[in-house]
């Protein structure tokens, strides 16, 4: 009852502030200016078939400005890729009997990093921006994309080549956990 008070009081308040400044509100907004990010669009975000990065490198070189925004959007592609595969092999090993759990997930998790490594040369580059600042530094923004396809036939392989993963291993239970978690990129 008194936390309904006062929230009511609160409302009030701010209502009563808010309409006696509406004139000075409006002025704030004429007196702004949108800034737009560089490669920001829906097109530039992880969907259920791509996982994808954005980074930015700030150097007086170009070529160091453009080596260490690739460095990092690579860098944050796997940490995406390998933090899904986590949330995936945890909901795989959590329905299925497998024989030793931990054993499964510890060398699962030490496959898939490798898989990753590897498929990161294989990124693509979907967009990127170059400014010159007023300092005199390059500023490079980059967006790069990995195939969800690509991880899951690079995971499928590596795993038929372990006799003793495989034997625990369901590719399409895997694939329909993956699929979900994927959809959910749609959703943010």
């Amino acid at each position: 009852m008194k936390k309904n008070y006062l929230l009511t009081i609160a409302s009030i308040t701010l209502l009563i502030l808010t309409n006696c400044n509406s004139t000075k509100t409006l002025s704030k907004v004429e007196d702004m200016t949108e800034i737009q990010i560089p490669l920001s669009g829906k097109e530039y975000m992880s969907n259920e078939n791509y996982f994808r990065a954005k980074q930015v490198g700030e150097s007086s070189d170009l070529a160091t400005a453009k080596k260490i925004a690739t460095q990092n959007a690579k860098a944050d592609l796997a940490s995406n890729i390998q933090s899904l595969i986590k949330r995936v092999t945890d909901q795989y090993t959590n329905q299925r009997s497998v024989g030793d759990k931990k054993e499964f997930e510890n060398k699962f998790e030490e496959l898939s990093r490798e898989v990753v490594n590897q498929d990161l040369r294989d990124i693509k580059v979907i967009g990127e921006k170059l400014f010159k600042l007023k300092n005199g530094n390059y500023q490079y923004h980059i967006a790069v994309e990995g195939s969800k396809e690509t991880i899951l036939n690079g995971i499928s392989e590596r795993i038929n080549k372990e006799s003793k993963l495989k034997l625990d291993f369901d590719k399409f239970q895997f694939q329909k956990i993956f699929d979900d978690e994927m959809k959910k990129f749609e959703n943010y």
